[in-house]
């Protein structure tokens, strides 16, 4: 174990990074490759929590936009995290992983409630937790519910694993070939410049408790691997002082 990085971490799974190829849904090989990697990172004797999106299936936001009650919209979306929870609780029981699933909902049916002593002794029995439903309110993202569950069990980290994404760029690198990917990036300088972390409410959460966010690509191979090993993947965002020690 003298290559783990991290004791414990959260890692934020995108709706979209388990449909894979697909426009819609959720696509079975994809979920059991991301399955296989979690087990992997955690044979590293790295605890892991994790939180799911729900961008594949449903975005309150957007239904919002089309007029829909944004309250109502985004219960549907904490719904939606539900769905993308069990599949992949069901990936990692298929590959021998041991796994609770806490909902901020009541869905006694199909997920534990979320207590936080729980969840946290669940991780110490090496067991991996996925929390769905967010935080369990509209108008808060599932980034947002990362950073919450990340800092509430003591994470060192907060894994921030993006579909098609190796990190943060200075610009969109599908419309600007020469943009820049940041090795290392400040909480300061991703709120100020506005780039697309992660929405500013969970940023600040991280930055007012010194939790720091690793951005990479969850397509990568053994990308989860080498985050939790703190192997060089992405970008790193941490305190002003971290950037400027070269950390």
């Amino acid at each position: 174990m003298a290559d783990r990085a991290y004791r414990r971490t959260l890692l934020k799974v995108s709706g979209e990074a388990l449909m894979g190829s697909a426009s819609y849904g959720i696509d079975t090989d994809t979920v059991t490759r991301v399955a296989l990697q979690i087990k992997a990172a955690q044979a590293q004797g790295v605890e892991i929590a994790i939180v799911v999106g729900a961008g594949n299936i449903f975005r309150g936001i957007q239904a919002a936009a089309a007029g829909m009650d944004r309250a109502t919209a985004d219960y549907g979306g904490m719904l939606a995290t539900v769905i993308n929870a069990l599949a992949l609780q069901d990936a990692l029981e298929k590959n021998d992983v041991v796994v609770r699933t806490q909902s901020a909902i009541n869905v006694q049916q199909v997920a534990e409630p979320y207590v936080r002593r729980r969840a946290i002794r669940h991780l110490e029995k090496g067991r991996v937790v996925i929390f769905a439903a967010g935080t369990g309110n509209p108008y808060m993202t599932t980034d947002t519910a990362a950073a919450l569950r990340a800092i509430e069990i003591g994470a060192d980290v907060l894994l921030m694993a993006k579909h098609g994404v190796d990190g943060i760029y200075d610009a969109d690198p599908n419309e600007q070939p020469d943009a820049h990917r940041f090795q290392t990036l400040s909480y300061m300088e991703a709120i100020s410049r506005r780039l697309e972390v992660m929405d500013s409410t969970a940023l600040s959460l991280c930055m007012e408790n010194e939790l720091p966010i690793i951005v990479f690509d969850i397509d990568a191979a053994d990308g989860i691997v080498k985050a939790v090993r703190g192997e060089q993947t992405g970008t790193y965002v941490c305190s002003a002082e971290t950037v400027m020690a070269g950390v």
